[in-house]
C-alpha cells in the first residue's frame, strides 16, 4: 500500500478506537514518526493530509529541514532521547520537545528557547516500567516532583503532559496495564492544579498498540512503521 493508502487506513483505526471511548476523531493527534524517512516521503504522507512530524534526532533532522521548508504548517516534534548539549538545537528546530526527562534539560531548553523567542510545549517522558535501556523518570519519582513543581520558573516552557513507551509485546493488549497506568498518574498530576503546569497531552501508543492506547486514555498517538513500513535502524551520530 502507499503512504496515503496507509494513512487513511490508520486514521480510519484511530476514528473506530475514538468511537469507542466516546471521543472524536479530532480528538486524537496523530504523529508521523519519520526518522530514517526521507523528505520525499515526508512530503507523500503531508500530501496525504498528515501533519504533525515526530523526529528521533536533532541532526537527522536538520539535514533534512531545508527540503521541507516549504511545508509551513507541518508541525515539527522532538520525541526521542535529547541530550542536554543539542537542547539549544532542538528549541530552534522543533515546535515541541515530547521527551524531556530532567529538570537540567528543562533548564536548558528553557534558556534556548528564551533566546529564541519561543514558548516551547514539553509533555514529560514517563519511563512506565524502568527499563534501562529506556529514557524517562520513573512515575513516582523526586525527580518527577522536582520538575512539575519548578514549571513556574521555566517561563519559556509549557508542560503540556506525559509520553510514555511500554515494554514491547507482540500482543498489544499487554501494554493495555501500562497504558492504564500512565492516565491514572497523568489524571493525578492534573488534578492537582499545579502552577504553570497544563495537563492536556497523553503521548502514547505506536504502530502495533495505538488503538489500546486511545481507549486507554491517548489524545497523542505515534506511528511511524504503520505509514512508512519498515525502515533500516539508525546509524550512529545521525
Amino acid at each position: 500500500m502507499s503512504i496515503p493508502q496507509n494513512l487513511t487506513s490508520i486514521q480510519d483505526r484511530i476514528h473506530s478506537a475514538a468511537r469507542r471511548t466516546n471521543r472524536t476523531r479530532d480528538e486524537i493527534t496523530l504523529i508521523g514518526v519519520t526518522k530514517t524517512v526521507a523528505p520525499q516521503q515526508i512530503r507523500e504522507a503531508y500530501n496525504g493530509g498528515l501533519r504533525v512530524f515526530g523526529e528521533n534526532r536533532v541532526q537527522e533532522f536538520a539535514g533534512k529541514m531545508e527540503a521541507l521548508r516549504d511545508l509551513r504548517d507541518a508541525e515539527w516534534h522532538m520525541i526521542g532521547h535529547l541530550q542536554s548539549n543539542k537542547a539549544a538545537k532542538a528549541a530552534e528546530l522543533f515546535s515541541s520537545v515530547d521527551s524531556v526527562d530532567s529538570l537540567r534539560l528543562a533548564q536548558k531548553l528553557n534558556s534556548a528557547a528564551m533566546e529564541t523567542g519561543k514558548k516551547l510545549p514539553i509533555p514529560i517522558e514517563i519511563n512506565i516500567a524502568g527499563e534501562a535501556a529506556k529514557s524517562g523518570l520513573a512515575p513516582d519519582s523526586a525527580d518527577l516532583e522536582e520538575l512539575l513543581k519548578a514549571a513556574p520558573e521555566l517561563s519559556s516552557l509549557e508542560i503540556r503532559g506525559l509520553m510514555t513507551v511500554p515494554p514491547y509485546h507482540e500482543d498489544p493488549e499487554k501494554s493495555r496495564p501500562y497504558f492504564r497506568t500512565i492516565r491514572e498518574l497523568f489524571e493525578n498530576i492534573a488534578a492537582r492544579k499545579l502552577p504553570a503546569v497544563r495537563m492536556d497531552v497523553l503521548s502514547m501508543g505506536m504502530s502495533h498498540d495505538f488503538e489500546i492506547a486511545i481507549e486507554e486514555g491517548a489524545n497523542c498517538v505515534r506511528v511511524g512503521t504503520a505509514i512508512f513500513g519498515e525502515r533500516p535502524p539508525l546509524r550512529s551520530g545521525t
